[in-house]
Protein backbone atom coordinates (compact mmCIF):
# COMPACT_ATOMS: atom_id res chain seq x y z
CA UNK A 1 0.00 0.00 0.00
CA UNK A 2 1.58 3.52 -1.19
CA UNK A 3 1.85 6.06 1.83
CA UNK A 4 -0.74 8.69 0.39
CA UNK A 5 -3.11 5.55 0.94
CA UNK A 6 -1.85 4.55 4.48
CA UNK A 7 -2.29 8.33 5.47
CA UNK A 8 -5.56 8.99 3.81
CA UNK A 9 -6.91 5.52 5.32
CA UNK A 10 -5.72 6.83 8.92
CA UNK A 11 -7.35 10.14 8.25
CA UNK A 12 -10.46 8.54 7.25
CA UNK A 13 -10.39 5.84 10.83
CA UNK A 14 -9.97 9.12 12.81
CA UNK A 15 -12.80 10.98 11.52
CA UNK A 16 -15.06 7.92 12.00
CA UNK A 17 -13.69 7.31 15.88
CA UNK A 18 -14.07 10.73 16.29
CA UNK A 19 -17.72 10.91 15.75
CA UNK A 20 -18.01 7.63 17.46
CA UNK A 21 -17.11 9.34 20.66
CA UNK A 22 -19.47 12.07 20.04
CA UNK A 23 -22.36 11.93 22.44
CA UNK A 24 -25.49 13.00 22.01
CA UNK A 25 -26.95 14.53 25.34
CA UNK A 26 -30.31 15.72 25.73
CA UNK A 27 -31.47 18.10 29.00
CA UNK A 28 -34.79 19.19 30.18
CA UNK A 29 -34.57 22.92 31.44
CA UNK A 30 -38.35 23.56 33.10
CA UNK A 31 -38.81 27.69 33.29
CA UNK A 32 -41.26 29.85 33.97
CA UNK A 33 -42.69 31.27 31.25
CA UNK A 34 -41.25 35.27 30.39
CA UNK A 35 -37.90 33.05 29.62
CA UNK A 36 -38.89 31.60 26.57
CA UNK A 37 -37.17 34.30 24.25
CA UNK A 38 -33.65 34.26 26.15
CA UNK A 39 -33.23 30.35 26.52
CA UNK A 40 -34.03 29.73 22.79
CA UNK A 41 -31.27 32.08 22.46
CA UNK A 42 -28.74 31.04 24.89
CA UNK A 43 -29.40 27.26 24.25
CA UNK A 44 -28.30 27.84 20.49
CA UNK A 45 -24.80 29.66 22.63
CA UNK A 46 -24.46 27.40 24.81
CA UNK A 47 -24.71 24.08 22.94
CA UNK A 48 -21.69 25.76 20.70
CA UNK A 49 -19.71 26.12 23.50
CA UNK A 50 -20.29 23.04 24.42
CA UNK A 51 -19.69 21.01 21.21
CA UNK A 52 -16.46 23.41 21.01
CA UNK A 53 -15.35 22.26 24.56
CA UNK A 54 -16.35 18.69 24.48
CA UNK A 55 -16.94 17.56 20.85
CA UNK A 56 -20.58 16.43 22.58
CA UNK A 57 -24.17 17.02 20.84
CA UNK A 58 -26.56 18.66 23.38
CA UNK A 59 -30.16 19.39 23.19
CA UNK A 60 -31.96 21.63 25.11
CA UNK A 61 -35.39 21.10 25.72
CA UNK A 62 -37.97 23.28 27.86
CA UNK A 63 -41.11 23.45 29.48
CA UNK A 64 -42.26 27.14 30.26
CA UNK A 65 -45.33 27.98 32.55
CA UNK A 66 -46.46 29.23 35.62
CA UNK A 67 -43.15 29.21 38.05
CA UNK A 68 -45.30 27.29 41.05
CA UNK A 69 -47.06 25.55 38.24
CA UNK A 70 -43.70 24.32 36.96
CA UNK A 71 -42.17 23.59 40.22
CA UNK A 72 -45.61 21.12 40.82
CA UNK A 73 -44.63 19.61 37.92
CA UNK A 74 -40.85 18.69 38.78
CA UNK A 75 -42.13 17.45 42.35
CA UNK A 76 -44.58 15.31 40.40
CA UNK A 77 -42.25 13.50 37.99
CA UNK A 78 -41.12 15.81 35.01
CA UNK A 79 -38.12 14.88 34.79
CA UNK A 80 -36.27 18.18 34.66
CA UNK A 81 -32.08 17.90 34.47
CA UNK A 82 -32.05 21.97 35.65
CA UNK A 83 -34.64 24.29 36.55
CA UNK A 84 -34.69 27.90 36.10
CA UNK A 85 -37.98 29.10 38.39
CA UNK A 86 -39.26 33.16 39.20
CA UNK A 87 -38.17 32.81 42.83
CA UNK A 88 -36.43 30.85 45.94
CA UNK A 89 -39.64 29.33 47.31
CA UNK A 90 -40.65 27.49 44.55
CA UNK A 91 -37.39 25.82 43.88
CA UNK A 92 -37.26 25.52 48.13
CA UNK A 93 -40.62 23.23 47.26
CA UNK A 94 -38.79 20.88 45.07
CA UNK A 95 -35.76 20.67 48.00
CA UNK A 96 -38.22 19.56 50.44
CA UNK A 97 -38.67 16.75 48.41
CA UNK A 98 -35.58 15.42 48.36
CA UNK A 99 -34.66 16.15 44.90
CA UNK A 100 -32.47 18.91 45.29
CA UNK A 101 -30.69 19.12 48.73
CA UNK A 102 -31.59 22.19 50.72
CA UNK A 103 -28.46 24.17 50.27
CA UNK A 104 -28.99 24.46 46.57
CA UNK A 105 -28.29 28.22 46.81
CA UNK A 106 -24.86 27.58 47.87
CA UNK A 107 -23.53 25.74 44.95
CA UNK A 108 -23.55 29.38 42.51
CA UNK A 109 -22.72 32.52 42.47
CA UNK A 110 -25.38 35.48 44.13
CA UNK A 111 -27.43 32.49 45.77
CA UNK A 112 -27.55 31.12 42.61
CA UNK A 113 -29.44 33.42 40.59
CA UNK A 114 -27.77 34.71 37.35
CA UNK A 115 -29.71 37.54 36.91
CA UNK A 116 -32.68 40.12 38.01
CA UNK A 117 -35.51 41.97 37.00
CA UNK A 118 -37.91 44.31 38.22
CA UNK A 119 -41.49 44.92 38.34
CA UNK A 120 -42.86 47.83 35.85
CA UNK A 121 -46.46 48.59 34.75
CA UNK A 122 -47.88 48.15 31.02
CA UNK A 123 -49.90 50.63 30.01
CA UNK A 124 -52.14 51.55 26.73
CA UNK A 125 -50.04 54.50 24.55
CA UNK A 126 -51.10 57.37 26.04
CA UNK A 127 -51.82 55.75 29.20
CA UNK A 128 -55.80 56.99 29.59
CA UNK A 129 -56.13 55.94 33.05
CA UNK A 130 -53.30 58.39 34.37
CA UNK A 131 -51.59 55.30 36.00
CA UNK A 132 -47.86 56.72 37.77
CA UNK A 133 -47.45 54.72 40.48
CA UNK A 134 -49.03 51.81 42.40
CA UNK A 135 -51.49 54.00 44.68
CA UNK A 136 -53.69 54.57 41.27
CA UNK A 137 -54.02 50.81 41.08
CA UNK A 138 -56.85 50.86 43.60
CA UNK A 139 -59.08 53.94 42.17
CA UNK A 140 -62.25 52.23 41.33
CA UNK A 141 -61.91 52.51 37.78
CA UNK A 142 -58.64 50.73 37.01
CA UNK A 143 -58.59 47.32 35.67
CA UNK A 144 -55.35 45.59 36.20
CA UNK A 145 -53.81 42.10 34.57
CA UNK A 146 -51.92 40.16 36.82
CA UNK A 147 -50.89 36.37 37.20
CA UNK A 148 -52.22 34.56 40.18
CA UNK A 149 -50.09 34.15 42.90
CA UNK A 150 -50.80 30.91 43.50
CA UNK A 151 -49.67 29.48 40.29
CA UNK A 152 -47.26 32.03 38.88
CA UNK A 153 -43.64 33.36 40.66
CA UNK A 154 -44.16 36.67 39.09
CA UNK A 155 -47.32 37.30 40.52
CA UNK A 156 -45.82 36.62 43.59
CA UNK A 157 -43.03 39.33 42.47
CA UNK A 158 -45.85 41.73 41.80
CA UNK A 159 -47.46 41.33 45.20
CA UNK A 160 -44.33 41.78 47.04
CA UNK A 161 -43.87 45.05 45.43
CA UNK A 162 -47.46 46.40 46.24
CA UNK A 163 -46.81 45.41 50.00
CA UNK A 164 -43.49 47.12 50.33
CA UNK A 165 -44.93 50.12 48.46
CA UNK A 166 -47.68 50.06 51.11
CA UNK A 167 -44.81 49.65 53.64
CA UNK A 168 -43.11 52.80 52.55
CA UNK A 169 -45.99 55.10 53.11
CA UNK A 170 -46.37 57.62 55.54
CA UNK A 171 -47.83 55.86 58.89
CA UNK A 172 -46.93 52.56 56.94
CA UNK A 173 -47.85 49.15 58.62
CA UNK A 174 -48.20 45.25 58.17
CA UNK A 175 -51.96 45.67 58.55
CA UNK A 176 -52.37 48.97 56.03
CA UNK A 177 -49.90 46.89 53.34
CA UNK A 178 -52.27 43.81 53.45
CA UNK A 179 -55.44 45.60 53.22
CA UNK A 180 -53.71 47.66 50.48
CA UNK A 181 -52.59 44.61 48.41
CA UNK A 182 -56.21 43.30 49.01
CA UNK A 183 -57.86 46.37 47.31
CA UNK A 184 -55.17 45.93 44.15
CA UNK A 185 -56.23 42.46 43.82
CA UNK A 186 -59.92 43.97 44.09
CA UNK A 187 -59.16 45.30 40.65
CA UNK A 188 -57.71 42.54 38.95
CA UNK A 189 -59.83 41.54 35.97
CA UNK A 190 -58.31 38.13 34.76
CA UNK A 191 -55.90 36.39 36.63
CA UNK A 192 -54.14 33.42 34.24
CA UNK A 193 -51.98 31.14 35.68
CA UNK A 194 -48.75 32.50 33.91
CA UNK A 195 -47.10 35.85 32.96
CA UNK A 196 -46.85 34.56 29.63
CA UNK A 197 -51.02 34.17 29.78
CA UNK A 198 -51.05 37.67 31.89
CA UNK A 199 -49.57 39.45 28.38
CA UNK A 200 -51.86 37.64 25.93
CA UNK A 201 -54.73 38.84 28.07
CA UNK A 202 -53.95 42.40 28.31
CA UNK A 203 -52.15 42.54 24.93
CA UNK A 204 -53.84 40.52 22.44
CA UNK A 205 -57.30 40.49 23.71
CA UNK A 206 -57.40 44.23 25.00
CA UNK A 207 -58.43 43.28 28.47
CA UNK A 208 -57.25 46.14 31.45
CA UNK A 209 -56.07 49.32 31.63
CA UNK A 210 -52.67 48.19 33.33
CA UNK A 211 -50.34 44.92 33.24
CA UNK A 212 -48.00 43.95 35.71
CA UNK A 213 -45.30 42.72 34.53
CA UNK A 214 -41.62 42.16 34.53
CA UNK A 215 -39.34 44.41 32.88
CA UNK A 216 -38.52 41.92 29.96
CA UNK A 217 -41.58 40.90 29.61
CA UNK A 218 -42.99 44.71 28.97
CA UNK A 219 -39.94 45.52 26.87
CA UNK A 220 -41.06 42.34 24.21
CA UNK A 221 -44.42 43.88 23.91
CA UNK A 222 -42.87 46.96 23.39
CA UNK A 223 -40.83 45.49 20.63
CA UNK A 224 -43.38 43.81 19.56
CA UNK A 225 -46.22 46.01 19.43
CA UNK A 226 -44.18 49.83 20.37
CA UNK A 227 -46.96 51.82 19.01
CA UNK A 228 -50.07 50.67 20.81
CA UNK A 229 -48.51 50.17 24.56
CA UNK A 230 -45.65 52.54 27.08
CA UNK A 231 -44.17 51.71 30.33
CA UNK A 232 -44.54 52.96 33.63
CA UNK A 233 -42.00 52.57 36.25
CA UNK A 234 -43.43 52.92 39.77
CA UNK A 235 -41.69 54.92 42.46
CA UNK A 236 -40.65 51.68 44.08
CA UNK A 237 -40.58 48.35 42.97
CA UNK A 238 -39.09 45.49 43.92
CA UNK A 239 -35.39 43.47 43.40
CA UNK A 240 -36.52 40.30 41.65
CA UNK A 241 -33.81 37.36 41.73
CA UNK A 242 -34.77 34.60 39.71
CA UNK A 243 -32.70 31.30 41.00
CA UNK A 244 -31.67 28.24 39.57
CA UNK A 245 -30.62 24.87 40.08
CA UNK A 246 -29.63 20.90 38.88
CA UNK A 247 -32.35 18.69 40.12
CA UNK A 248 -29.84 16.00 41.71
CA UNK A 249 -32.51 13.01 41.21
CA UNK A 250 -32.99 13.54 37.08
CA UNK A 251 -28.69 14.22 36.52
CA UNK A 252 -27.98 11.31 38.74
CA UNK A 253 -30.35 9.17 37.07
CA UNK A 254 -29.61 10.05 33.48
CA UNK A 255 -26.02 10.55 34.11
CA UNK A 256 -26.27 14.73 32.62
CA UNK A 257 -24.66 16.16 35.95
CA UNK A 258 -21.87 17.47 34.14
CA UNK A 259 -23.41 18.95 31.24
CA UNK A 260 -26.48 20.32 33.27
CA UNK A 261 -24.28 22.21 35.98
CA UNK A 262 -21.78 23.14 32.98
CA UNK A 263 -25.17 24.59 31.28
CA UNK A 264 -25.89 26.48 34.63
CA UNK A 265 -22.67 28.01 35.15
CA UNK A 266 -22.56 29.61 31.49
CA UNK A 267 -25.08 31.99 32.55
CA UNK A 268 -22.54 33.58 34.49
CA UNK A 269 -20.34 33.58 31.73
CA UNK A 270 -20.05 37.24 29.09
CA UNK A 271 -21.27 35.13 26.66
CA UNK A 272 -24.15 33.55 28.54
Amino acid sequence: MKLKSIVAALLATSVLVGNALAADISLLNVSYDPTRELYQEYNAAFAKYWKGKTGDNVTINQSHGGSGKQARGVIDGLEADVTTLALAYDIDAIADKGLIPADWQKRLPNNASPYTSTIVFLVRKGNPKGIKDWGDLVKPEVSIITPNPKTSGGARWNYLAAWAYALEQPGGTEQKAKEFVGQVFRNVKVLDSGARGSTTTFVERGIGDVLLAWENEAYLSLKELGDKFEIVTPSLSILAEPPVSVVDKTVDKRGTRKVAQAYLEYLYSPEG
